[in-house]
């Protein structure tokens, strides 16, 4: 085999080789799951973001309202109870800021005025 046919034969032969493994190492469909250090994008879709601590409290979550509605952010303290929901009601589209006191308990909230 002269050089030429080498430089020819060689890197096909690694090319049918990588394609052939790579469909056995690399499963196709969809995953439950997956863990990854940096996600870079200009859009995102998604049903909700939660932002844990390190031992599972939820810090923040991003989502839709439970009772129907829009979308809702809650932020929580340190512990994992509610400190400020930004987001719609269930029963309406107006927009509410929502305040809570140290047990998770509502104590107030901003809304806009009803037209």
């Amino acid at each position: 085999m002269t050089s030429r046919e080498r430089w020819t034969v060689y890197p096909l032969l690694f090319l049918a080789l990588g394609l052939a493994v790579r469909s056995i190492a690399v499963p196709q469909g969809e995953f439950g799951a997956a863990r990854v250090d940096s996600l870079e994008s200009t859009r995102l879709v998604c049903k909700e973001i939660v932002i844990e601590n390190d031992d599972g409290t939820i810090l923040l979550h991003m989502g839709r309202v439970v009772k129907g509605g829009g979308g809702r952010i809650e932020i929580k303290d340190k512990d994992g109870v509610d400190a400020i929901a930004v987001g719609t009601t269930p029963d309406d589209r107006n927009g509410v800021v929502e305040f809570f006191d140290a047990k998770g308990e509502p104590t107030g909230q901003l809304a806009a005025p009803p037209r």
